[in-house]
């Protein structure tokens, strides 16, 4: 997959299907899009381009938006990467590219800049200035510009709508399973481990302190959940606390994770996580040995359910 960093890098070699967007979580619903806009490129002889936008419309248009994002635009990257794309259009969205009208998006941008002859959209998709172009404006754009407009059914995009909002909701409540459905993979984000008071080496279960640098990047409610990563190309598996540590006085959100058969020195190291499922919530303990007997507890439940999963 070639990735551009702005509209203006892409020059294209053949024609183009595209789809635009900003995919985030690059859910189920939009792998079918994706999956149908590839097929398509393979059928036409032409490639497949995704157009999509960084920072988050939102950010830009809505002011003191706190959106928080599924994907990381390096993960987003990833998933799109994995799906098979040619084209990958990064451009960087400002309130001078919302102003563009509906024409000058279609004229300037889809057939001068990306050489279009198909593109794969939804029924209900807005564009242009203030958003007030619809797939009717864009049939007879196509007519125009001598490009064809297949639309998504509203089954499909009851799909799509059902999702990226969803999966936030879901993540925040801790609904680890219904988010991980609906995005067809397991949730994950990644950070670099750094040092902690180390208070859970005192209570014999030692945690490695992850930082997650893009704040924009959601992670899940408060609570402890099970867990893997790929060390070494090795899956481990382990359990994770989101939370203050109210037992022993905590108030700074902390996100620790205790891998389980493993004896090794992370400080420094990026890992990514992936989120399996919700063991419990949050919970403060009268004693530390309250809080240690069902630290056990769970660890037994995690290990009962990744033998279930394997």
């Amino acid at each position: 997959m070639k990735i551009f960093h702005d509209i203006a890098e892409f020059i294209p070699t053949s024609k183009t299907i595209v789809t635009l967007g900003t995919f985030d979580g690059v859910h189920n619903g939009h792998q079918k899009i994706i999956d149908r806009l590839i097929q398509n490129a393979q059928d036409n002889d032409s490639e497949s381009l995704i157009l999509t936008f960084f920072p988050h419309p939102r950010m830009i248009l809505q002011e003191g938006s706190d959106i928080q994002l599924l994907n990381t635009i390096e993960e987003k990257c990833l998933l799109l990467e994995q799906r098979g794309i040619d084209n990958l259009v990064i451009h960087p969205f400002d309130k001078a590219f919302s102003r563009l009208t509906a024409e000058e998006f279609v004229r300037d941008i889809l057939v001068e800049k990306f050489n279009i002859c198909k593109i794969i959209i939804g029924h209900d998709h807005r564009f242009g200035r203030n958003r007030t172009a619809n797939i009717d404006d864009l049939m007879q754009f196509g007519e125009i510009y001598g490009f064809e407009v297949e639309q998504i059914s509203s089954l499909e995009i009851d799909e799509i709508a059902v999702s990226s909002t969803k999966i936030r909701n879901a993540l925040l409540t801790g609904d680890i399973t219904l988010a991980n459905r609906y995005l067809g993979y397991d949730y994950f984000f990644s950070g670099v481990v750094e040092k902690g008071r180390q208070l859970g080496r005192q209570l014999g279960y030692p945690t490695a302190n992850i930082h997650v640098k893009d704040d924009y990047k959601l992670i899940p409610a408060l609570g402890i959940y099970v867990v893997s990563s790929l060390l070494r190309d090795k899956i481990v598996y382990g359990m994770m606390s989101i939370g203050t540590n109210p037992t022993v006085g905590g108030t700074a959100r902390t996100i620790e994770v205790y891998y389980f058969d493993l004896n090794e020195d992370l400080y420094g190291m990026n890992l990514t996580v992936s989120v399996l499922t919700k063991i419990r919530d949050e919970e403060k303990f009268n004693s530390i040995d309250a809080l240690q007997d069902q630290l056990h507890k769970d660890k037994d439940f995690s290990i009962s359910f990744i033998q279930k999963i394997r």
